[in-house]
Parts: structure tokens; C-alpha cells; sequence
């Protein structure tokens, strides 16, 4: 069988959106199944990791990218009034009116590519993997010009994002597309595959045409070998990852200004303007650490050597109850205890109780993340934050090499 991954996000990119496909197409030739990627030739990323390394054992093809840069208009308008905040909306407006996204204007390049792809190779299955939702529209476009069997991998919601602001009008708009291109997803993909099970069943409530399974992201145990854990005098709690949408720190950051623990905080990704400067106005000093946005090696490796790892989901409406993102298997990879701000009766928060793997608390409820960090420095304080312990069964369960896997029985399934 042969197989073409297509995705928004590949190395040179950076960032957490990189890594299913990266290792679909590292595991997947393994396991028999001919491999190659379509991916944009440099839209600019807001992030680039030049040391993430290109699997060995498939074919990368780039399709030009034609379309905005990576930007966040909330940055850029940050501190900015009128001519000035007007000067910048008017740059950005451009993007906005893009839908269903502001990367579908790769389509121009990429749906040709991949329908050229398919029939130099005989291609058996497309997967398109997202976000952004607009790559979705290749894989339709590539089957009913080729015939090759589609697969839609979901890694968000289509219709309901968790980090959404929903109330403006602008996204509502936008949503309606979003809904649009679930109903062709569901219509015409011969299978799609979620990656969190509230994913999966929004799509069989659109009565889809193909099978719908959920295949939930894994953790890569493998990377972090050779990393270490060495405790330091006080609790170091680390966040990884950038800050964007309904995703907030700062209850977590007034629950540890309340805690009154000798402890520090430390952010590493991008973390807004806004929030910068509300934390500076609540006096942590010391106890608060931002580091830029880093290589995926430095990540890993700061993770490791964390005596905890904050993970950050947030309610949004409800929205956020079945987000299982990949963050949460990463953070169980390094096997460092886990603060969750999560919603409680949320699937993040179900999976670290199961797993043992760290203590739970509502994203936006101060007291509860205070009494969380609190215990956690007593513990750090009187014997230390031990490794959490996942069983071999836990680990082959969590394992990507499982989840890819399943992946590959998926396609075979396809004929």
C-alpha cells in the first residue's frame, strides 16, 4: 500500500502541530506502507526547529506556499491606539477575510501537487491531517480527481474549538464554514479518523459516509531518553507551549501569588503581551520565569528536569471537556507529575487519574490550584516528587508506535 500524508505542518516548522505526522510518516514504512508527505515549502512559521530531522524512510515533497505569514494579531495590535491600532487592523484584514482559514490559499498549489503525487506514485490513500480545516478540501479535491481512497485525520474540532472566541461574530462566520467543510468531510472521506473520541462523535452526528474511528495521539517515551531529573532547592513547576485563544494563566499564576510557596513558575513558549504585564502588576518577581519559544530538544529537556508540568485546558464553554491534546501525552512521557488545570469531568482529567500521573483542578478555580500547589511544595519539601510509574501495559497503551499502528490497520482496512 502507498500512502500520501498531506499536512500544513512538517520541519522546518516548529511547534506541537509537528509531530503526528512527523510520526506517521517516521513509523508508518515500518510497518509496510510506502510512504510520502506534501507539505508547504516555507510559509514562514511562526516557529521553525531546524533540528527536528525528516524521516528517513519516506518521500517529502514541497508544494509552493502562497498566502499570509505566520503572524498573531493579538500581538501585533497589543499597546497600539488609534492611527496606529487602525494602521495595523487594516494589515491584517486581509487575513481575516480568508476562509475557512488563512493558510486555504495553499490549496492553489497543494491540491495540483497532490493529484500529480497520486498518479506519478499510485497513490492508494490520501490522509490529510488538520489543522488548519482548509487541508481537508485537498483530500476531496485529490479524490474526485484520482479515485484515491481519503482519510480526514481531525486533530481539533472542526465546529466547536475549545480556544475559539466563539462570541465574535467574525469567528461565528468563520464557524459556519468550519461546518461546511465537516459536512464534505463527512460526506465524501472514506474515513476519518478523530483524535479524541468528542471529535469523532460530532462527526457521526453528521451521519458520515465512511467509518469514524478515534485514534488518540500518543507519547514518545523514546525522546526523552537520556534525560534527567535533578531536584533543585525549591519547586519548579514548567508550562510548555504557546498561550492563545481561551487558553489563560492567569488563575494558576494568582493561585501561586496566593499560595505564598516558595516556588517558581516557568513558561517556556509564548506567552502574550497582556498577560506579561498583568503578572508583573502581581509582584511574583523571582517566581515567575517566560522563556521564548525553544527547539523541541530544549522542551523535552526542560520538561524532564521539572519537579512538575502544568498543563493548561480550559473550559471554553464546555468545549474543553473532550480535548486530549497532544501536550497531555507528551507531559505523560516525561513521567514528571502533572498539576492539571483541566475541567474536572473532562477526558485530560479522566486519563491523568487513571494513569496516576499527577492532581486535578478546574482551570479557572484559584483556590483549588492554590491548594494543589501547595501540597505539591509540601511533597517537593519532605521526600521529593518522585518519577510517576506507568505499568508496560500503560506504556504500550499511551505508546505513538501503537497509535500508528492502529493508523496503518485503518488504511490496510480500505483494501
Amino acid at each position: 500500500m502507498k500512502a500520501l500524508i498531506v499536512s500544513f505542518y512538517f520541519p522546518p516548522a516548529g511547534g506541537g502541530g509537528v509531530q503526528r505526522p512527523l510520526k506517521l510518516a517516521q513509523y508508518l514504512p515500518g510497518l509496510g506502507i510506502e510512504t510520502h508527505v506534501l507539505a508547504p515549502d516555507d510559509p514562514q512559521w511562526i516557529h521553525r526547529d531546524e533540528a527536528l530531522r525528516l524521516p528517513t524512510q519516506a518521500w517529502v515533497h514541497r508544494a509552493r506556499y502562497l498566502g499570509p505569514t505566520g503572524r498573531k494579531p493579538a500581538e501585533e495590535l497589543h499597546g497600539k491606539e488609534g492611527l496606529a491600532r487602525l494602521g495595523t487592523q487594516a494589515k491584517l484584514f486581509g487575513r481575516r477575510v480568508l476562509v475557512p482559514d488563512e493558510n486555504v490559499s495553499w490549496n492553489l498549489t497543494a491540491i495540483p501537487a497532490a493529484i500529480r503525487l497520486v498518479r506519478n506514485y499510485d497513490i492508494d490513500v490520501v490522509i490529510t491531517t488538520s489543522p488548519p480545516n482548509s487541508i481537508h478540501l485537498v483530500g476531496a479535491a485529490t479524490k474526485r480527481a484520482t479515485g484515491a481512497r481519503w482519510v480526514a485525520d481531525l486533530r481539533d474540532s472542526v465546529v466547536a474549538h475549545a480556544h475559539r472566541r466563539s462570541e465574535s461574530a467574525a469567528v461565528r462566520a468563520k464557524e459556519k464554514v468550519d461546518a461546511g467543510i465537516a459536512r464534505l468531510v463527512a460526506r465524501s472521506a472514506d474515513a476519518i479518523v478523530g483524535v479524541a473520541e468528542f471529535i469523532s462523535d460530532e462527526v457521526r452526528a453528521l451521519d458520515p459516509a465512511g467509518k469514524v474511528v478515534t485514534i488518540p495521539n500518543g507519547s514518545d517515551f523514546d525522546d526523552f531518553e537520556g534525560l534527567a531529573y535533578t531536584p533543585g532547592e525549591r519547586l519548579r513547576i514548567t508550562h510548555a507551549g504557546s498561550f492563545f485563544g481561551k487558553r489563560d494563566p492567569r488563575p494558576f499564576l494568582q493561585a501561586l501569588h496566593d499560595s505564598g510557596i516558595d516556588a517558581v513558575a516557568r513558561f517556556l513558549g509564548d506567552f502574550r503581551s497582556a498577560d506579561r504585564e498583568w503578572a508583573e502588576a502581581l509582584g511574583l518577581g523571582d517566581r515567575l520565569e517566560l522563556i521564548p519559544y525553544a527547539p523541541r530538544s530544549t522542551s523535552l529537556a526542560l520538561q524532564r528536569d521539572s519537579d512538575a508540568l502544568l498543563l493548561l485546558i480550559p473550559e471554553a464553554g464546555g468545549r474543553g471537556k473532550g480535548v486530549l491534546s497532544g501536550k497531555v501525552f507528551e507531559y505523560l512521557a516525561s513521567c514528571r507529575p502533572i498539576l492539571a488545570a483541566v475541567p474536572p469531568d473532562g477526558a485530560a482529567a479522566e486519563l491523568i487519574r487513571e494513569a496516576g500521573a499527577g492532581v486535578v483542578a478546574a482551570p479557572d478555580d484559584v483556590d483549588a490550584l492554590r491548594d494543589a500547589l501547595v501540597e505539591l511544595d509540601r511533597r517537593f519539601r519532605n521526600g521529593g516528587l518522585a518519577d510517576v510509574e506507568l505499568t508496560p501495559d500503560w506504556r504500550h497503551r499511551l505508546a505513538r508506535e501503537a497509535r500508528v499502528e492502529e493508523m496503518a490497520e485503518l488504511l490496510e482496512s480500505l483494501g
